[in-house]
């Protein structure tokens, strides 16, 4: 996606159903089934790389984690990755990091940062999500971007973590350009990196459990027109799609904490691994039903009886994405599959700790 022409010395991973799909997409490439420091330095040095891409283990960093840090045996890998960097024969040339965000305030980035200094390398940290890039679906995470004996990056402040807004990134990380920092501290969870506050229309109800900040954030997404709609990334309606529609319970159960989305929605939360199992927060829901108006169906709806309730419900006929639909959200090219074997839980679990194809591949030309 980056259009570089690279070799894949070698791909490492433990899990071994990611490995099974990674095979299955890139069969001559060299598959590593071990642990990071399971590897020796002689291995490595032996591979001669000139660029590492590694996505740490997330768990010790995230929002909802203990937050372990360094201190969780998670880590190690990461940090057994900073032990042999700077005894390598050759250092590589180039490294791209992601991780969640809440990476940026850890001991262990700080380590990372000390590495990479006492190495000789520049670095630019950013916090970006996919609608930087006009793509439908909120995924912010942590990357770090680092080049061997390289000019400051032109728009690097040290300390600081960029964060891209939705008008800049595309052509900004080709064109370096010192606007694009702007102070994390400065960023607003409540209207995320992605979008800006835009007064509701009068019309706007209110329904399900959302506040009427949360109901101007998706106003204002839906209205960016910098923004793809959904239904450039949904599968076309067949026979299997009915497999993905919500069961009654889960609607009666689960109505008022769902994200609902249209296909003309230009926005849609983050798929997580337990997508498709659990529902509360694990990624937007489909309403395939696109003539029907939300504020009708919810309007007054935990008044009424549990089977009508339920018929009300069942005309949005919301549905969940298909895993090829979020592989399509997440930038990977259309000949990407799966093993048959794989499961649908499986898949939505392999996607759900997956990240962004599109914005990986921008990091990677700019960093080239």
């Amino acid at each position: 996606d980056s259009c570089m022409p690279a070799e894949v010395v070698a791909a490492v991973d433990v899990n071994t159903l990611a490995n099974e799909v990674y095979k299955h997409n890139f069969p001559s490439t060299p598959l590593w089934a071990k642990t990071i420091e399971g590897i020796t330095l002689k291995e490595f040095d032996r591979l001669s790389f000139d660029m590492i891409l590694m996505s740490p283990p997330c768990q010790p960093f995230t929002r909802i984690g203990l937050q372990g840090d360094v201190s969780d045996p998670r880590t190690k890998s990461f940090l057994y990755i900073l032990d042999i960097l700077p005894r390598l024969q050759k250092l590589p040339k180039y490294i791209l990091l992601e991780n969640v965000k809440g990476f940026e305030s850890s001991s262990a980035r700080n380590e990372l940062l000390q590495i990479l200094e006492t190495c000789g390398f520049k670095y630019q940290e950013f916090l970006l999500s996919p609608t930087c890039l006009g793509i439908p679906n909120s995924r912010l995470r942590y990357f770090l971007i680092a080049k061997l004996h390289a000019k400051p990056f032109s728009f690097q402040a040290p300390g600081q973590v960029s964060v891209i807004s939705v008008n800049k990134v595309a052509d900004k990380l080709d064109e370096a350009s010192s606007s694009l920092l702007s102070k994390e501290k400065n960023f607003s969870p409540s209207f995320g990196p992605d979008c800006s506050s835009k007064n509701l229309p009068k019309e706007a109800f209110l329904f399900k459990l959302e506040t009427a900040e949360e109901m101007e954030r998706k106003h204002s997404q839906d209205n960016d027109s910098s923004i793809q709609m959904l239904k450039d990334f949904l599968e076309e309606d067949n026979e299997e799609i009915s497999q993905y529609f919500l069961p009654p319970k889960t609607l009666l159960r689960y109505a008022f904490l769902l994200d609902i989305v249209k296909p003309t929605c230009r926005r849609s939360t983050c798929f997580t691994k337990g997508y498709g199992h659990y529902v509360e927060g694990t990624g937007s829901v489909l309403q395939t039903a696109v003539d029907i108006q939300l504020d009708s169906v919810f309007k007054c709806i935990e008044k009424k009886p549990e089977e009508e309730k339920l018929m009300k419900l069942s005309t949005l006929k919301l549905r969940y994405f298909t895993p090829r639909e979020i592989a399509n959200l997440h930038g990977f090219p259309p000949e990407f599959g799966f093993p048959h074997k794989v499961t649908i839980k499986q898949r939505y679990r392999l996607l759900g700790n997956s990240l962004n194809v599109h914005v990986v591949a921008k990091l990677i030309s700019f960093l080239l």
